[in-house]
């Protein structure tokens, strides 16, 4: 009978230890994970110019970084800070005065019923909707706490990620038990899908934004840089995507009385907005990343389940990472494969 060696026992024990404090570190810190991968993303995207301003200009590492996080701000989350702040003013004006907006809503659908003579809804439906209204709003205040929050933790790790970005990457080959291949792999793979998802996904949702706001302009919608803040969000969403936008416009329209503006808001969203959605959101990851359709859309559905909002960007990486890693354990672990013969 053979015997297990001390030092295999040894390995095992330690390796039952690191996993369980591994557990426990994780469970923890579960919460600050969006702004750890959120910082990861702008690392990817900024690390190209903190080598240069460095390297280059012979900028101190601090001064660097701070310089790149304050432009980082400036450009990436003040717009959407801006655009989400005018998002949250509307729904949350529409919230506090729900029992106006409900009504106008069971007037603008009993006068429907009355015409074609149908049941759309019931007293229950709009009680159930009065209910979800008064929940909504503390909810979305308890979100923005929660968004101001994780930016910064984010930008708090995003400094020593820049600082010590070289080091990190060079202690990568150090620890992670792979071949040079794997490791060079690895980082292709995950720059490549950092682009693709924080570039093409925020681009598209901008250009269908931008198309759908021209049509709001035309038909005279009121407020129209508030519905392209809506197109722009509901546009990432998996699925039902930018009709969530250009649908209650049209439904607008039409309980206005002007309903030749609200067929036309339903053939251009459908024939035009859509199609800018289907034909260049998964052609441009594709070119810039590789990504799979499904990977995206099952992705981004991962990802508001498990992050929220920021899930949109994060989910298909998820995906895709973990098919790279089932790659490359059998480019590590399996053998030669037999020939078969014919």
């Amino acid at each position: 009978m053979n015997s297990i060696s001390n030092n295999a026992i040894r390995q095992v024990l330690l390796l039952l230890v690191i996993l369980l404090l591994g557990f426990v570190l994780f469970w923890q810190l579960q919460s600050f994970l969006p702004a750890f991968l959120g910082a990861y993303t702008l690392f990817v995207l900024l690390k190209k110019y903190m080598y240069i301003l460095i390297g280059r200009y012979k900028w101190k590492p601090g001064a660097a970084a701070a310089l790149l996080m304050f432009g980082s701000f400036l450009i990436i989350l003040l717009p959407i800070a801006l655009l989400i702040n005018m998002l949250y003013a509307k729904i949350g004006f529409a919230l506090e005065h729900s029992t106006q907006v409900l009504n106008a809503l069971q007037h603008f659908i009993q006068k429907y019923e009355h015409k074609y003579r149908m049941v759309l809804s019931s007293g229950k439906t709009m009680s159930e909707l009065s209910g979800w209204a008064a929940q909504t709003l503390p909810q979305i205040l308890g979100a923005t706490f929660n968004t101001i929050t994780t930016v910064a933790v984010m930008y708090f790790i995003l400094y020593f990620m820049l600082i010590e970005g070289r080091k990190v990457e060079s202690s990568l080959h150090v620890w992670l038990p792979l071949k040079d291949e794997n490791l060079l792999l690895i980082r292709r793979e995950t720059n490549s899908l950092v682009y693709s998802n924080a570039i093409g996904i925020p681009l598209i949702a901008l250009l269908q934004g931008t198309i759908a706001f021209f049509a709001y302009l035309a038909l005279g919608v009121n407020d129209p840089g508030f519905w392209f803040v809506v197109t722009c969000i509901a546009s990432m969403m998996p699925v039902v995507g930018a009709t969530l936008a250009y649908v209650p416009v049209a439904i607008l329209l039409f309980s206005a009385g002007m309903n030749i503006r609200g067929i036309i808001m339903l053939v251009y969203g459908f024939g035009v907005v859509s199609t800018v959605d289907s034909i260049f959101r998964f052609w441009l990851q594709k070119r810039i990343g590789d990504v799979h359709p499904l990977i995206t859309a099952f992705g981004v559905i991962l990802g508001l389940n498990l992050f929220g909002f920021i899930g949109l960007i994060f989910g298909p990486i998820l995906i895709s990472l973990f098919l790279l890693l089932i790659r490359i354990y059998s480019n590590e672990f399996s053998g030669p494969q037999p020939k078969i013969r014919g």
